[in-house]
């Protein structure tokens, strides 16, 4: 069926127009639209009757704010109609609150030009196509480089952990996740994982061949099975390269907050943080995720993608579990907690600052390591430091860490060492978002290859503390010109604490207490971000 001839009278802008009709609503026969598809839009304004005159009201999408478009026929053999759906997600004013976030509209019209029902379908079905085909032509760029997609269609491995946060991950599958998968047209096979390491096993053993994207709806701490899982293979070069995707349905997040930050979004948390990252794996766009290779004192090797933490934050992350049926606010329950009864933490941090970090050499007061013993030694009274036996794990595979001097050797002569060695918290991070709510390296990109290190040093009050976190925020904790906090890009970084006992963290998640080492390496990932 050919399309209708434009009538300059009914329309803007006619010479940008690919496609023009008249339609009635889906849901009111008596209403009806003129809609035009141009290269970068969808405009639709309301049919005036009796006469042909336009209404004042005219609505325009932009392709880059849909996710998909589908024709369809309804039961009813009755009805020779055909209909057509779009489907947007545009930044739109809050109802009640401050602000813009992404909100789902749906634009569904009824064609019913002829008696025929297979050339209404036609119809409809070119419709459908013609938007599919222009929304996939206008996605966005970042420092002007076009971002890889995903496969189309994308065969999805949709993993879903039921117990993480307050336990609704597995109803945010059944309500928001679903029906924008279903509007994007991605096909998806669901996994419930049912103890821990179970997506890392499923990850291990899956035949990636069948897979475009591995997507998991939970906290970070399924990403981190996942992520470690793939580096577990023999195939692990290509292995790592399987676009990953993250829906937030933890209490943590903050991997999905990150990835919703780099999109140039709003702050937003909750439901809205998930209509974001739908949108944003809905649009498929692939990028280069660094990850962090950390070993540990028995000499197990783990990849990071998100924090390593010691101190304040490693024991908030892990205290606060008992919190977990509050959600996201576990963490403020967490740090109220720990500042009444703050600790100070002793050890030795040494680390390679970055080349652009603009002090190559050692930082200020950092103490040079040439001519100096600073071996990797195990101040701790237990058996974990890194020269000891390794424990029998599944093997890791993964880059050569080139950078990390061997574990009983040294810092080399381009490394620095804190001189102080009282310590209120250390923590290393590779992404922009600590929490929903914490931008603890605003700086941070997916693809930068550089470790974001950041240590509060003892004698710090409370108060002060108190208003680090709260600058965090909004991510301007680095300028309030604290004394006791210092921020340094690193390439590597090594940490001996001296208690025999304490809390390391890697991606929120507790690991082996002892000395550690780690080592950015970039973009050896694959992530779906907008």
């Amino acid at each position: 069926m050919e399309p209708k001839k434009v009538d300059p009278s009914l329309i803007n802008d006619s010479s940008q127009v690919v496609l023009y009709g008249e339609f009635f609503a889906a849901d009111n026969p008596k209403v009806k639209f003129v809609v035009s598809l141009t290269e970068t839009d969808l405009a639709v304004q309301k049919l005036l009757a009796p006469s042909p005159v336009l209404g004042r009201s005219r609505q325009t999408f932009n392709l880059k704010d849909c996710v998909g478009a589908r024709s369809y026929r309804e039961d009813d053999n009755e009805d020779s109609g055909a209909y057509f759906s779009v489907y947007f997600y545009p930044l739109k004013k809050r109802w009640m609150s401050t602000g813009v976030s992404r909100q789902r509209v749906e634009q569904c019209f009824q064609i019913a030009s002829v008696q025929d029902p297979r050339a209404n379908l036609e119809e409809a079905d070119k419709w459908a196509r013609a938007i599919q085909q222009r929304m996939g032509l206008l996605q966005p760029s970042r420092d002007g480089v076009l971002l890889s997609e995903v496969r189309r269609p994308c065969r999805v491995m949709l993993l879903v952990n039921p117990q993480s946060g307050k336990g609704q991950a597995l109803a945010l599958y059944n309500g928001p996740v679903q029906r924008m998968l279903h509007e994007a047209g991605v096909p998806h096979t669901l996994f419930i994982t049912e103890r821990k390491n179970h997506a890392r096993e499923l990850v291990r053993e899956a035949d990636l061949s069948q897979w475009d994207a591995l997507v998991i709806i939970s906290g970070d701490g399924l990403l981190y099975e996942v992520v470690n899982g793939l580096l577990e293979r023999e195939d692990w070069e290509q292995a790592i390269h399987t676009p990953l995707g993250i829906l937030p349905g933890g209490s943590g997040n903050a991997l999905a907050a990150s990835i919703h930050h780099y999109s140039g979004g709003p702050l937003v948390s909750s439901e809205e943080l998930l209509v974001s990252c739908g949108f944003i794996l809905c649009k498929g766009l692939v990028s280069r995720m660094d990850l962090t290779s950390v070993h540990l004192g028995s000499g197990q090797r783990l990849f990071s993608f998100l924090s390593l933490a010691w101190g304040f934050v490693a024991d908030v992350d892990v205290e606060s579990e008992k919190y977990r049926h509050v959600g996201a606010a576990r963490f403020t329950v967490g740090t109220l907690v720990r500042l009444a009864s703050l600790r100070v933490y002793r050890g030795r941090l040494s680390y390679l600052p970055a080349d652009d970090d603009g002090d190559t050499g050692a930082e200020r007061g950092a103490i040079p390591t040439g001519g100096g013993d600073h071996t990797f030694r195990n101040t701790c009274s237990s058996n974990n430091g890194l020269n000891t036996k390794r424990r029998e794990t599944p093997s890791l595979y993964g880059p050569a860490d080139s950078l990390l001097p061997p574990a009983d050797g040294p810092v080399p002569g381009d490394w620095a060492v804190v001189p102080e060695e009282d310590f209120v918290l250390m923590l290393a991070m590779y992404q922009s978002c600590l929490a929903e709510d914490l931008l603890g390296a605003p700086n941070a990109a997916l693809d930068q290859g550089v470790i974001h290190l950041m240590y509060v040093k003892a004698g710090i009050s409370r108060a002060s503390l108190l208003k680090l976190f709260l600058a965090m925020e909004k991510g301007t904790h680095l300028a309030t010109g604290c004394p006791h906090l210092v921020y340094r890009r690193v390439r590597a970084l090594r940490l001996e604490p001296y208690a025999a006992k304490g809390l390391i963290t890697v991606d929120g998640e507790a690991v082996e207490y002892g000395p550690v080492q780690a080592q950015v390496h970039r973009g050896l990932a694959r992530m779906i971000t907008g």
